[in-house]
């Protein structure tokens, strides 16, 4: 099977379940693993009309504003296409794609993802191996996964029988504006032991102010502007307009602000769980050890 996939958590999934092989087309963002490197890109970024817009298009799509490279595209004759349906600014979804293709590759199957919930990104995966004829590989891989998380899900039950409280957290998925955590990231941050008080779990990311923020006075902040890896990040960070009333933010008082690499949270495929493992050693590093990816976070040093 030819297979294009547009999500970066897409091809993710499809390498997972050991099917790069089959992999002849892929998004600009796609970046991962590295494996794909060689494989044809076919779409490209497009600017959005301002630097807002084209964040809050990044929060809510992995590959935000972009267009499609039609030849290279019907040059990849795909037998399947995986899409998440567009969003209005986007430019890439099930329409655009069939409208690309025409009549000059046949009529590949069109496959649109957009979990909203960990459970829906599991369903993801079940998904694109029932589409490609791999579906023990999916439920071997979802069993690994299920199984990791459990593991990590028990050790934060039993530190909180030991006393562990969970922080009372923000995690913001922009900065300039800050935007609250949406979808599936509150889940991840309650799974790993915290608590997200601006999170909207199930539910797009949204703008908010610093004095919004402020008025919930977290214990933890946590940084993952999403459509940048880590050092891209800090580097957002440090060029972020902070608000007068900084320093009064318990968070900043205790000097408890991490910088995260955005893509465990963004990207709805398998290493969202080591997103989870992430969070729960940036809470309870008494209690995780070594469940956060190699340099995958940051503290903010003031």
């Amino acid at each position: 099977m030819r297979i294009v996939s547009l999500l970066p958590s897409a091809t993710e999934i499809v390498c997972a379940l050991g099917l790069r092989d089959e992999l002849v087309g892929v998004s600009h963002c796609c970046d991962y693993p590295s494996e794909i490197e060689g494989v044809a890109v076919v779409t490209r970024p497009r600017p959005a009309g301002d630097r807002g817009q084209a964040h809050h298009l990044f929060v809510d799509n992995e590959i935000g504003p972009g267009e499609l490279d039609v030849e290279a595209l019907r040059a990849a004759q795909p037998d399947l296409v995986i899409v998440r349906d567009a969003i209005a600014g986007s430019g890439i979804g099930n329409r655009q794609v069939r409208e690309a293709l025409g009549e000059s590759a046949g009529e590949p199957v069109i496959v649109s993802l957009d979990p909203v919930s960990v459970e829906g990104i599991f369903h993801s995966i079940t998904t694109i191996g029932a589409m490609v004829e791999a579906e023990d590989d999916a439920m071997e891989l979802l069993e690994a996964l299920r199984e990791e998380l459990g593991d990590l899900e028990q050790q934060v039950i039993v530190r909180q029988d030991e006393g562990v409280r969970a922080p009372r957290v923000v995690m913001l998925q922009g900065l300039e504006p800050p935007f609250a955590s949406g979808r599936w990231v509150p889940e991840q941050v309650r799974r790993a032991g915290g608590w997200d008080l601006l999170g909207r779990e199930g539910e797009s990311a949204s703008p908010i102010d610093w004095e919004t923020v402020r008025d919930v006075d977290p214990e933890m902040l946590l940084m993952a502007p999403v459509g940048m890896h880590l050092p891209a990040a800090k580097r957002a960070f440090a060029r972020t307009q902070l608000p007068e009333f900084w320093h009064e933010i318990e968070a900043v008082r205790r000097g408890r602000i991490f910088i995260v690499e955005p893509v465990y949270f963004e990207r709805p495929g398998p290493r969202i769980v080591d997103g989870v493992g992430m969070l729960a050693e940036i809470f309870d590093s008494n209690g995780f050890i070594d469940t956060s990816p190699p340099g995958s976070w940051t503290p903010v040093m003031e």
